[in-house]
């Protein structure tokens, strides 16, 4: 009976084996963004930082050793860690001592174009330090481009990369979205499909991984495309190409509670800048399938003790950025520039809906005052967009970091890292189009929302498409209001990155309005040398976007101006249908509109009535 039941009890954990999964554990991050440090929220809350990130990773692979740590790209500009992106590859090789087993290109590591980018990774592979794998599957470098595709042979960037974890074969390849593309003009990059192009590199991996490893591979995508609402480049992705157990979705700085399922591939977002460190858990299936086990986002926040090792190298990084760049400007990394006692939206609540924003006022008053204060020289407009605000200000001290990491976008025409300021001409047709792509584009593309210094106008989201704004005037010094002349040039203020975009108006609103910067003397710029525009100070050093924000506050004398403490009407945003403020300034959009509306009604009343006089005419013929 003991031999029996011994067989019996033998049998059944040989069959519990056989039918319980092996399992995999993968950890993930995008969209980092060179946030090594801390950050502070709108409410003044610490979240992500390295060194904590380091901590959270390293208790998942205690509980799980074989887990792979995989990365969506982005992992540079967003911080004033981005101003050693060429000279010591900071972002790279800190990723490397976070465990990164593998990473891509987000758009922002084109930010300083191919040499620019040539450049980070030869003195990333000069360093000697640990890296991280790195696949770049269909946005690849020209033949001709010899310096990129020597730094990418250097570095041992490939289109698929094999790891081997714990006995399981990981075949890890990358997808490169359009809108990554589109926003990285300075890439100089050739785009390939990416459905066709990742196809062929997950079946080129599978192929080599079942030649050496015996096996079918676990295949991850590392994209830089994104999802939105459910939807979006990656899930496009996931529908077209066969083969991809997981995509780690970046590019769009989505936060994904539960993984998307599209054609047996689990899509999965962690968020932005090391909010959180995703883990999901899948079971490997006998027919070679994967299914959920598990998926979790780790909070990383200040209730997680930072990794010492990875804290000191922090900061031996931040000495190197004082040394090498704020001393430029006379200024220190954490140094207070004012005292801040309200809450400013957040960069998701400046995306969320059309308003006036009392973050963006600072920096569109900021960009004005700082350009008049260096040429001596008044300023119409200044402007700046939603897509180029990275972070809000805290409560609390604002320091310069905190500045930098806001406005980090962009780039000048010089050697010092950092976007600049413009000042071009306008005429005032153009200006109100650029007002009118606020109120127009902005709800099909939220990147696109102005915010103004020196204009107020209000828009009727009710209205006709390209005619919603139905006031528009210059607000000059003295507390006057002024019509905006269409046949005027206005000098206009803004910075590189959304002034390389004015351009672009024509497409972004299907071919209907325009925007043409101008020199002094109405002259149309040549948008291929736009930096040649950039502002310069005395010593002919470019005016940065960061730091006339820095000079502004600094001169405020400790306390942020009450003025900030609200909205101040300079733009009015609502919704009416009526016909006064349907028609009030009405364009050519709006009476084209109102003659087809008027040609739709008349067209059947007419027919009708010309039916009716024919039945008359025949009943009067035949009663004769």
């Amino acid at each position: 009976m003991l031999l029996a039941l011994l067989m019996v009890l033998a049998l059944t954990v040989s069959a519990y084996a056989q039918e319980a999964p092996r399992q995999i554990t993968v950890l993930f991050t995008h969209d980092l963004h060179s946030h090594l440090l801390p950050a502070m929220d709108e409410n003044g809350c610490s979240y992500g930082g390295y060194a904590e990130l380091k901590t959270a990773i390293d208790t998942e692979k205690a509980a799980h050793p074989d887990a792979l740590y995989v990365d969506g790209g982005d992992f540079s500009i967003g911080s004033l860690f981005q101003v050693s992106f060429r000279s010591s590859a900071v972002e790279l090789r800190a990723m490397g001592l976070l465990g990164v087993d593998a990473t891509t290109f987000g758009n922002h590591e084109y930010d300083y174009g191919p040499e620019g980018l040539a450049d980070m990774l030869n003195v990333a592979a000069d360093s000697g330090d640990i890296l991280p794998a790195i696949v770049e599957t269909n946005f690849l470098p020209p033949e001709d481009a010899a310096e990129v595709l020597d730094a990418f042979e250097r570095c041992g960037v490939a289109p698929y990369k094999l790891l081997e974890r714990g006995g399981v074969c990981y075949a890890i390849v990358s997808a490169f979205g359009i809108d990554a593309a589109d926003c990285s003009p300075t890439a100089g990059m050739v785009l390939e499909d990416a459905a066709s192009a990742v196809q062929s590199a997950v079946d080129a991996a599978c192929k080599e991984c079942k030649a050496s490893f015996g096996q079918e591979p676990v295949v991850i995508c590392l994209s830089h495309s994104g999802t939105k609402d459910g939807d979006g480049e990656d899930v496009e992705l996931a529908k077209n190409v066969n083969g991809i157990d997981l995509i780690i979705s970046g590019h769009t700085h989505t936060t994904l509670a539960q993984p998307i399922v599209e054609n047996g591939t689990y899509i999965v977002s962690s968020g932005e800048y090391a909010k959180n460190l995703g883990e999901i858990t899948l079971n490997l299936e006998a027919d070679g399938s994967v299914s959920l086990a598990n998926y979790k986002l780790i909070p990383i926040n200040d209730s997680i003790p930072p990794d010492p090792t990875l804290s000191a190298q922090i900061q031996k990084y931040k000495a190197e950025v004082e040394r090498d760049y704020l001393s430029l400007f006379g200024l220190k990394f954490d140094q207070t520039l004012v005292q801040n006692p309200y809450r400013f939206d957040s960069v998701d609540e400046v995306y969320a809906t059309q308003h006036e924003s009392t973050l963006c006022n600072v920096f569109s008053d900021a960009y004005k005052w700082a350009v008049e204060k260096t040429t001596g020289e008044g300023v119409d407009v200044a402007l700046t967009a939603t897509g180029v605000i990275r972070e809000t200000l805290p409560r609390g001290g604002v320091t310069v970091s905190d500045v930098f990491t806001a406005a980090s976008l962009g780039n000048g025409a010089s050697d010092v890292p950092g976007g600049a300021l413009l000042s071009v001409w306008l005429t005032g047709k153009d200006l109100k189009n650029v007002l009118e792509v606020d109120a127009s584009v902005q709800p099909i593309m939220a990147e696109a929302q102005i915010f103004c210094s020196g204009v107020e106008y209000s828009l009727n989201q009710d209205r006709m498409i390209f005619n919603k704004v139905d006031r528009a005037m210059l607000c000059r010094p003295d507390g006057t209001q002024e019509p905006i002349a269409d046949d005027q040039l206005y000098r206009v203020v803004t910075g590189t990155y959304v002034g390389s975009m004015l351009g672009s108006v024509k497409e972004k609103s299907f071919g209907l309005l325009s925007v043409t910067p101008r020199d002094r003397d109405g002259n149309p710029i040549d948008m291929t040398r736009l930096t040649d525009y950039i502002v310069l100070n005395k010593d002919g050093s470019e005016l940065k976007e960061w730091y006339a924000i820095s000079d502004y506050l600094q001169s405020m004398g400790g306390t942020m101006d009450a003025k900030y403490s609200a909205p101040d009407g300079r733009k009015q945003v609502y919704a009416s249908l009526s016909p006064v403020k349907m028609l009030q300034n009405a364009n050519r959009f709006t009476i084209i509109a109102l003659v087809v509306i008027l040609v739709i009604i008349a067209v059947p009343i007419l027919i009708v009535r010309g039916v009716r006089r024919k039945h008359r005419r025949k009943a009067q013929a035949a009663s004769l």
